[in-house]
């Protein structure tokens, strides 16, 4: 044992720094409002024994299709909260960002340990993450990514590699824990079988030709990934759900995580600073760019500029290629005592900050006015985007909530036009005839249904407003 400790002194150093990085990056775990929805989901799935493919939570849409393509994870994230109570998101959070982490760092130890410098440096880095630790199912799909890309680079560098027989297991968890991203699973097997089909040399970029058994073993990895996404509840519609997800201009016009990356944004800085890093990092290494690295680096710009919530990907796709680029350093003085100094720093302000975690749910919503609701009953409620996963969490029956990819082909476009008062507000608020309406304070429609005398104010706080039809 001690000589083992010995030997493998800097990696067990290190992996004290990824646990006391991913300890210390809990206080920026946050609570999104598609969490309220999605634990309800699996609450209900759990004590039913049923897979949810119906609308069950909005009183306009119920029994209507819903394309759960995340019901495996609302199972676990309930099992999470019934075993591990209010600290149910952290441990969930923590778990899911150690192990990417892990599929990051160690599996690639021999290389980037071989600069410790820049590896502190890449660990850094992932602070693009941090803005994504939340309880929701993306972080599981950026760990699926990251292993999958991890085989394909396994399998590039040695073309008797079987960990390419992992691939349906990944598929099959992926296509029900995050099946709205589960396309990738073949989609990156043909990225890297197409930049195989031929050699060539530049001043800077360079490709290699696979050999006969990469360009089979490749095609296989395309083969294993894709025949699983057909088990599960939804079927063959699973295979074009993603598509026609990301082709709804509805809801990607109108959810902020869908927006395009913006430069007036400074907050998106970060991802165009990590993007001109990792292409430096490239540009002006001594090695030549790989066709498949510059590639991989051009998928993931481009998703994270078509929108925020594909930032990560750029980050995971190039952590398995970008230590190609960095030159071995010798081992500095001091280095494990720097390791150490780090880990107990990251630990001491998680610490610090145990008070300040949130371990409970925010009140997105005030208990007197869900009290309220829940003493009027309404039967036809209009809410506020913003609450509906709140008040599904409540029990209160909503127009419309986080799942705005089932609301899209139904009510999502009237729910936009009554909140932002457009032309044909009126003929919406009669076609519906809401009995109760619970909108912020500071919004247009809450100025309107105040001056309007078919509707009373029944609760007013300084950011709720509840009205009652007379």
């Amino acid at each position: 044992m001690k000589k083992f400790i010995k030997d493998n002194k800097l990696l067990i150093l290190f992996i004290l720094v990824l646990i006391s990085f991913c300890l210390f990056s809990m206080i920026f775990v946050t609570y999104e409002n598609d969490y309220f929805w999605h634990i309800k989901a699996g609450e209900y799935m759990v004590k039913h024994h049923t897979i949810l493919t119906k609308d069950i939570f909005s009183w306009n849409l119920v029994g209507k299709y819903w394309f759960s393509h995340e019901w495996l994870f609302e199972i676990i994230l309930y099992r999470f909260y019934k075993l591990f109570g209010n600290l149910h998101i952290y441990i969930y959070t923590f778990i899911c960002f150690f192990i990417l982490l892990i599929s990051i760092f160690i599996l690639h130890k021999k290389e980037y340990l071989k600069n410790i410098p820049f590896c502190l440096i890449w660990l850094v880095a992932s602070i693009i993450l941090i803005h994504f630790l939340q309880a929701r199912p993306h972080l599981i799909t950026y760990v699926f990514i990251s292993f999958l890309v991890y085989i394909l680079f396994d399998l590039y560098n040695n073309e008797n590699s079987k960990k390419i027989y992992f691939i349906p297991l990944i598929s099959l968890l992926w296509v029900n824990i995050h099946g709205g991203s589960s396309n990738l699973i073949y989609i990156l097997p043909i990225i890297f079988i197409i930049s195989g089909l031929f050699t060539f040399n530049s001043s800077k970029l360079e490709n290699k030709r696979y050999s006969k058994k990469q360009i089979i073993k490749y095609s296989l990895c395309i083969i294993l990934g894709f025949l699983p996404l057909f088990i599960n509840p939804h079927g063959i519609k699973m295979i074009t759900y993603p598509y026609t997800n990301m082709a709804n201009k509805l809801m990607i016009s109108n959810i902020t995580e869908w927006q395009p990356t913006n430069l007036n944004n400074i907050q998106h800085y970060m991802y165009f600073i990590l993007a001109f890093i990792i292409f430096m990092i490239m540009f002006i290494s001594k090695m030549k760019i790989r066709l498949i690295d510059f590639i991989l680096f051009l998928a993931g710009l481009y998703l994270g500029l078509k929108s925020i919530r594909f930032w990560p990907f750029i980050y995971i796709f190039m952590s398995h290629s970008i230590f190609y680029y960095v030159k071995e350093r010798k081992k500095d003085p001091g280095t494990n005592i720097i390791l150490l100094i780090l880990s107990i720093f990251c630990i001491l302000v998680f610490v610090s900050n145990i008070p300040i975690l949130r371990l409970k749910p925010p009140k997105i919503v005030s208990d007197k006015a869900i009290n309220i609701l829940k003493r009027e009953k309404p039967n036809k409620l209009y809410n506020y985007y913003d609450y509906g996963g709140y008040l599904i969490y409540k029990d209160i029956d909503v127009f419309i909530d986080g799942r705005a990819d089932l609301y899209s082909e139904y009510n999502y476009r009237d729910y936009l036009d009554i909140f932002y008062l457009k032309y044909n507000y009126n003929k919406l608020l009669n076609k519906y005839n809401f009995d109760y309406l619970i909108v912020p304070r500071k919004s247009g429609l809450s100025t309107y249904l105040n001056e309007n005398n078919k509707y009373d104010c029944i609760f007013n706080n300084k950011k709720i407003v509840i009205y009652k039809l007379k």
